[in-house]
């Protein structure tokens, strides 16, 4: 089948996008316009964060909430995204920066008991369990907001990784377990690969905001696990669920955003730009990670793209057949952060190919040109659907899809903004 939405030619000819000047301010302009379009109406004046809706409001309660119910990953995706709007220039960005800071403080951690709740509203925990995933991005938000010099990214960072290495951290597995009880009883024996690989990303922001080596080491740990060994054995897929003993659990299915059965091409596509980032980060002694960053990516395209019309399916069985075949933002966000890294350490032309074609479908799909952000869901006709998400997602996946081509792979988002020649490095 070939795509019909759009040429089945996307053309490789020199120089790659990301050297044209038009390009690179095109991307900038992207960026603005997402920090525009959450930056005030996310604003939650009770603390933290508003979700918004389509029309870019803050999304009513849910019932039985006291006011809107944050989460913790919410909370804390936010300060590092508007660390990154800081440190491009955007004015007013670090009052979102010192509004997360205090609301994780203050709100989502756990006083008693150590470790930070998952969600509360505006009064109390209305999910107070212990998540690995929820406290790897809180370890982002401190290394972000660290880099942009917060007076209390310090402490947070100090807390957040004690609890890291008491609660969670498997020293002889090398990855992290998965859920606990507000007291730490533990909910289940279960274990992930999306918690693990956003400690992963979490842990390198935080050796560059440190210099701690300790930290490096344990996302390589980590790496070696999920891809090294685990997605090799698959055949370079990514297999999401593991049992207490970290065998693979080929039949789980749980919740849908979290974890969906099967595989799932965006985590495949976002492993990709994190082991080039990996692989960078320790000065190239690990040559497996450009193998397995490459042979994630090229899988994935092959099996996880929709030839029909454009953009990777949510998820796939174990036999690359389409399970949720819904088009979602993030994968393709994702797709394009991977094709940019790749291409800036491999000639292949197909990585360029690659990223032309993805932002071609974002940019005639995904980005909402009437009412701003982008859109989270498509069906195959190509018609937004709120299945999983509702609303406009927070700006994590999209805004980084416009900064991470700008940088060198060498690095966090951050990091790589901070230093002489920013401006000049952004604008070509």
């Amino acid at each position: 089948m070939t795509d019909r939405t759009q040429p089945s030619w996307i053309g490789t000819a020199a120089p790659r996008f990301i050297e044209r000047p038009v390009h690179r301010h095109w991307l900038l302009s992207q960026a603005r316009s997402l920090f525009d379009y959450f930056q005030f109406p996310s604003f939650n004046p009770k603390g933290g964060f508003f979700t918004l809706g389509d029309d870019g409001q803050p999304n009513p309660p849910s019932p039985g909430h006291v006011g809107s119910l944050r989460r913790l990953h919410d909370t804390a995706r936010m300060v590092h995204c508007f660390s990154v709007a800081h440190l491009l220039g955007l004015p007013g960005a670090e009052r979102s920066i010192d509004h997360g800071m205090d609301f994780i403080w203050k709100r989502h951690r756990d006083t008693t008991n150590g470790g930070y709740f998952w969600g509360v509203d505006d009064e109390k925990p209305i999910s107070p369990e212990k998540l690995a995933y929820g406290h790897a991005f809180v370890i982002l938000a401190a290394s972000s907001a660290k880099v942009v010099g917060h007076p209390d990214a310090d402490r947070l960072m100090s807390d957040v990784l004690d609890v890291l290495d008491l609660r969670f951290w498997e020293a002889g597995v090398g990855a992290t377990s998965e859920e606990y009880a507000a007291d730490w009883g533990e909910i289940s024996g279960y274990r992930g690969q999306n918690s693990n690989m956003h400690l992963c990303e979490a842990l390198m922001a935080a050796f560059e905001a440190t210099g701690e080596q300790q930290l490096l080491d344990k996302a390589v740990k980590i790496a070696e696990l999920i891809i090294g060994r685990h997605a090799r054995e698959q055949g370079w897929r990514v297999a999401e669920h593991f049992r207490r003993d970290w065998t693979v659990d080929l039949a789980y299915a749980g919740d849908p955003m979290f974890r969906p059965r099967g595989t799932t091409p965006g985590h495949a596509l976002e492993w990709s730009r994190l082991l080039i980032q990996l692989w960078e980060l320790g000065d190239r002694t690990h040559p497996w990670m450009l193998e397995a960053a490459k042979g994630l990516f090229l899988k994935t395209v092959a099996t996880g793209w929709d030839n029909e019309t454009g953009g990777f399916y949510y998820t796939l069985t174990w036999d690359d057949i389409p399970d949720r075949s819904d088009l979602y933002w993030w994968p393709c966000a994702e797709g394009i952060c991977a094709a940019a890294v790749l291409a800036s350490v491999d000639d292949s032309p197909c990585f360029e190919e690659w990223y032309r074609r993805i932002w071609a479908f974002v940019s005639n799909h995904f980005i909402d040109r009437r009412a701003g952000g982008w859109i989270p869901e498509l069906d195959r006709q190509l018609r937004s659907v709120n299945r999983v998400f509702i609303g406009r997602p927070d700006i994590y996946h999209a805004v980084q899809a416009c900064i991470i081509p700008l940088l060198p792979a060498k690095g966090s988002i951050t990091r790589g903004l901070v230093g002489n020649g920013t401006l000049s490095v952004l604008l070509g």
